[in-house]
């Protein structure tokens, strides 16, 4: 089911009240690209929605937990302190997200030509739950 605009920021919106309890806090280069990937998701471009959540998560994790050192994006989830369910589904972006942004055969491109819906199917999909793990760990150390 397509998402119309004001259904989109709803479901941002639903998943901060579900998500955020306290306060959170996080840097003001996470904060843009969380921003620009609400947009994207807003405007439907599910690709860069995925694309910029996982970009969003890097750069949280970066802040919080790299202490300034040069991590790779896999390693540095695996060093976070963080529940080993958003650990698990943090790969599971990244991975996701390789798949587009590291494309073995670009000219290998029949089926994304034959069936183009489905493609847009599995990245709202992939949009809504980037969201979700976007949200779960920017809001993953709350204060009071």
């Amino acid at each position: 089911m397509k998402l119309n605009e004001d259904a989109r920021w709803a479901f941002i919106n639903a998943l901060d009240d579900e998500l955020l309890k306290c306060g959170a806090t996080m840097s003001e280069w996470c904060a843009f690209i969380v921003r620009d990937c609400d947009y994207a998701f807003v405007g439907g471009a599910n690709l860069a929605t995925v694309i910029t959540a996982t970009a969003a998560i890097e750069t949280y994790l970066r802040a919080e937990y790299a202490g300034g050192n040069r991590i790779r994006l896999v390693d540095l989830i695996d060093l976070a302190p963080i529940q080993q369910e958003l650990r698990d589904d943090i790969h599971k972006l990244r991975k996701y997200r390789n798949t587009w942004v590291h494309v073995a055969a670009p000219e290998d491109d029949e089926e994304v030509l034959q069936n183009p819906e489905a493609y847009e199917e599995q990245l709202e999909e992939w949009a809504k739950l980037a969201q979700r793990t976007l949200r779960r760990t920017i809001h993953e150390n709350q204060w009071v």
